[in-house]
């Protein structure tokens, strides 16, 4: 054990292609809604895929000025609104607060890929007008770590601060890093989560050559199809999601209530491609196990599994095995699935935001569902959830956040008892 001090989750904020808010998130998938939709942001007449879960409706100046907007990257943009959505779910009033009491308060955000859009606009400026053009704010707009540094001066925080980058598993990282702090005792609290805005058509250019995304243009809304025979690659998706962390007794002391505790967390690598999976799952094994470990439970304990489910055809089949090895015939019992089927893939976005639909499923006994699923996959048994949510009891639930690179990712989360 590393510690007896305990974590917990106290706030939640949410910006998804199905809702703007963690309400209207879980909304979106009772309802079974799909996010994707032919892509408005750009024009997606020279890419390959003509569709994408963007943000609908988003308009940043409802949220911060647009002299700030305008100097923040879309994905910073996004990581300050959830934020700012987690710390007014929470409670927490940080101007109320002693200034010890910020200093015991961190930061750590992430984005698997950062400022893209601005990364892509820069560079047109540098072709047709030359480097004297390049905006003063290039650099601090295009890092990773600035949502960080943006959400700790919003609001005084000086506890830690920075964002681990690891793909698509980034979201789930910067959540286990904010928990091991606090549960080594440098940090009391934490704000932790993902953001990603990389739909454009670099973006998009780029996820085609490599051939990983759904060219299923004449149905847009059904493209994301995880574990259905007719996959045919993941849906890029943006958005962010953002969570409070705090120890147990610092967030009683305040009256916090209180959605859930985590208890395990798991981590590896595949150690076999930079994209691929390993096909029999072994890095997806280690990290589960190492997440049931680290919570002292047994495999029989856990009720739902967030699967990363990307709708890919080899990454299904992978975590579908890694699943029954550890599982056994559990595996068969638990419910599963994979809310990008409605969300589409949020990349460094995605464990946070799933982080979010694991600990609601535990908060409304609900579990929701895997959408589009129209054809079995024999390689693919287990219980998806497919098309509707399903009300069960979930006392544990553990989210699944694998990244290019062969980073894998656990959380374990638990229905919190006084």
């Amino acid at each position: 054990m590393i510690s007896n001090r305990r974590v917990v989750v106290t706030g939640m904020g949410a910006l998804t292609p199905i809702g703007l808010s963690v309400q209207e998130f879980w909304d979106g998938m009772m309802q079974s809604k799909s996010g994707a939709a032919p892509i408005k942001g750009f024009d997606a007449s020279r890419v390959d895929t003509k569709f994408a879960c963007e943000l609908k409706e988003f308009d940043v100046t409802k949220y911060l000025d647009r002299k700030t907007a305008r100097r923040l990257d879309p994905f910073a943009q996004y990581a300050l609104v959830s934020a700012k959505q987690c710390i007014d779910d929470s409670g927490l009033k940080p101007e109320n607060l002693s200034d010890e009491e910020k200093s015991k308060i961190g930061v750590i955000f992430g984005s698997g890929i950062g400022g893209i859009q601005t990364f892509y606009e820069q560079s047109v400026i540098n072709r047709e007008q030359g480097p004297d053009r390049i905006s003063p704010f290039f650099i601090p707009m295009l890092i990773p770590d600035i949502a960080a540094g943006h959400i700790s001066m919003q609001y005084g925080f000086q506890g830690p601060n920075y964002c681990t980058v690891s793909a698509c598993a980034t979201g789930n990282n910067n959540l286990i890093d904010s928990y091991l702090l606090i549960k080594n005792g440098l940090a009391d609290r934490m704000i932790a989560g993902g953001s990603e805005a990389s739909i454009n058509e670099l973006g998009v250019g780029g996820f085609n050559a490599n051939r990983a995304l759904s060219t299923r243009n004449d149905s847009p809304e059904t493209a994301s199809r995880p574990f259905d025979a007719t996959r045919d690659g993941f849906v890029m998706g943006e958005g962010a999601g953002a969570l409070l962390l705090e120890e147990l007794e610092v967030a009683l002391k305040r009256g916090a209530k209180i959605y859930c505790e985590i208890v395990g967390v798991g981590l590896s690598a595949d150690a076999h491609h930079i994209t691929a999976p390993h096909p029999e799952g072994t890095g997806a094994i280690l990290a589960m196990e190492m997440a049931l470990r680290t919570a002292d439970i047994t495999p029989d304990k856990i009720d739902y599994v967030n699967m990363h489910g990307t709708s890919t055809p080899l990454g299904d089949i992978a975590e579908t095995k890694a699943i029954k090895k550890v599982f056994g015939e559990h595996a068969y019992k638990m419910n599963l699935s994979s809310t990008k089927s409605m969300t589409g893939h949020l990349l460094g976005a995605a464990g946070a935001v799933e982080a979010i639909a694991s600990i609601l499923a535990i908060v409304n006994d609900r579990i929701p569902p895997t959408i589009n699923f129209e054809h079995p996959d024999p390689e693919c048994d287990l219980n998806y959830t497919f098309n509707k949510p399903q009300d069960r009891i979930v006392d544990y639930a553990l989210s699944n956040a694998f990244g290019f690179g062969g980073h894998n990712t656990s959380v374990i989360f638990k229905k919190y008892k006084e």
